[in-house]
C-alpha cells in the first residue's frame, strides 16, 4: 500500500513515515474527524493469517484502552484490501533509534529523564494487566520538547498466534532487545519489559548495544549466557550507582531484576533526585579544616529573641558602691515595731489586774 490510497473510506493515507520487517507507517488524514493521524499497516503476509487477524483485534482493544501521557493512544484498527492497519495519534518528532543514530549517544542527565518517561507509560500497561513484548528505541516517539511516548503495544503479542503450536520456536520482540526468556520462547512478563528497558538505557548511556551478533541464535545465547562490557569501560564517569543499576535490569533471572518498570521508574527518578542535590559540607576534625569551616548562619526568625536577666555577681573585690545588696523592706520592719510597743504597752495592765486580785 502507498501513498494515496483511502482505507475504509476514512483514512487519506499522506506520506510514509517509516518502513519495517512487519509494517509500513504513514501520516494520513482522518476524513470523518479532521485530523492527521498515524496510520501503521502491517505487511500483507501478517494479514492473510484468520487466527492472527482475530488475536490482533483483541491486542489492538486492548492497546485502545491504555490512556496515559507516556502512550501513543490508538484510535481505531481495521482491514481493507487485505491488509490490516491500527489508526494512532499522530506525534511531530523522531523515533529515539533515529536520535540515537544521529547523537551517539546521550549524557547521563539526557537520558535518565527519557527513560523515567518510558517507564512510567509501560509501568501504567503493566498495572493493567498488558506486557509490551517488544520494547525497543524504535518503539518510543520523542517530541520536539522532549516528551516521549512509547507505542505498539499488543502487536508482538499478536504476532506470536502465528505459529501458536511452535512455543520455542516463536520469538518475541526485537533479537537485540529481548529478555533471555524471551529467547527461549517462554511468554514474557514485566520483568521481560524491564530487562528490554534495561538493554536501551545501556544503548542510550554508551551508543552501544550490550550484545551484538550477526545472527538471531547467538544473540539468543549471549541473552542468556555472556555479560554485557561495564558502561564504565564505555564512559569512565558514569555514576557507579547507575552502572549497578543497569547490571541488576539486565540479571540473566528475572528475579534478579526489578518487578515492573514501575519500579524501575522509581529508582531511577531517586537517583536522579539525588544527583541534584548539593553534597553537604564534611567535617574533618584536622587542623585545616577546622581553620576553614565557617558556621553557617542561622535561618532568619520572626520570633523575637528573648534578653537574657542579669543576675547580680558578688565579687570579694567590688566597691560596695558597685556590690549589690537586697533591698530592706522599710513596711515589714515599721509593723513588727508596732506590734511589739502594742504587746509591750499591755503589760502594765497585766501587772494592775494581777495586783488587784491578789493584795497583800
Amino acid at each position: 500500500m502507498e501513498s494515496g490510497a483511502l482505507l475504509n473510506q476514512r483514512y487519506q493515507l499522506l506520506e510514509k513515515l517509516g518502513a519495517g520487517g512487519m509494517s509500513n507507517v504513514f501520516r494520513a488524514r482522518d476524513l470523518m474527524l479532521d485530523r492527521y493521524v498515524a496510520v501503521k499497516v502491517l505487511l500483507p503476509k501478517y494479514s492473510q493469517d484468520s487466527l492472527f487477524r482475530e488475536r490482533f483485534k483483541m491486542e489492538a482493544r486492548a492497546a485502545a484502552n491504555l490512556s496515559h501521557p507516556n502512550i501513543v493512544t490508538v484510535h481505531d484498527f481495521g482491514y481493507d484490501s487485505e491488509q490490516l492497519f491500527i489508526v494512532m495519534e499522530y506525534l511531530p518528532g523522531k523515533d529515539l533509534k533515529t536520535i540515537l543514530r544521529q547523537r551517539g549517544r546521550f549524557a547521563v542527565e539526557e537520558a535518565i529523564p527519557l527513560i523515567v518517561q518510558a517507564c512510567a507509560g509501560i509501568g501504567y500497561a503493566h498495572r493493567a494487566g498488558l506486557v509490551h513484548c517488544d520494547i525497543k528505541p524504535h518503539n518510543m516517539l520523542v517530541t520536539p520538547d522532549n516528551r516521549l511516548k512509547v507505542t505498539d503495544f499488543g502487536i508482538a503479542r499478536a504476532l506470536s498466534t502465528i505459529q501458536p503450536d511452535e512455543r520455542a520456536d516463536v520469538v518475541w520482540g526485537s533479537p537485540q532487545y529481548f529478555s533471555p526468556e524471551q529467547a527461549v520462547g517462554e511468554p514474557p512478563s514485566p520483568a521481560s519489559d524491564v530487562y528490554s528497558l534495561g538493554v536501551v538505557l545501556y544503548e542510550m548511556l554508551t551508543g552501544a548495544l550490550p550484545f551484538n551478533a550477526p545472527t538471531s541464535a547467538e544473540l539468543a545465547r549471549m541473552h542468556l549466557e555472556d555479560q554485557p562490557i561495564p558502561i564504565s569501560e564505555y564512559v569512565p564517569d558514569v555514576p557507579p550507582a547507575l552502572e549497578q543499576i543497569v547490571m541488576k535490569v539486565l540479571s540473566k533471572e528475572p528475579s534478579a531484576r526489578y518487578r515492573t518498570a514501575d519500579q524501575l521508574g522509581r529508582v531511577l527518578l531517586k537517583f536522579g533526585t539525588q544527583r541534584e542535590t548539593p553534597p553537604t559540607p564534611a567535617l574533618s576534625l584536622t587542623p585545616e579544616a577546622a581553620t576553614t569551616y565557617q558556621q553557617p548562619e542561622p535561618p532568619p526568625s520572626f520570633i523575637e529573641p528573648v534578653q537574657p536577666i542579669s543576675q547580680p555577681v558578688y565579687s570579694p573585690s567590688a566597691s560596695p558602691a558597685s556590690s549589690s545588696f537586697p533591698e530592706i523592706d522599710w513596711a515589714t520592719i515599721g509593723l513588727a515595731l508596732l506590734a511589739l510597743a502594742t504587746v509591750g504597752g499591755l503589760i502594765p495592765f497585766w501587772i494592775y489586774i494581777y495586783f488587784v486580785y491578789n493584795p497583800r
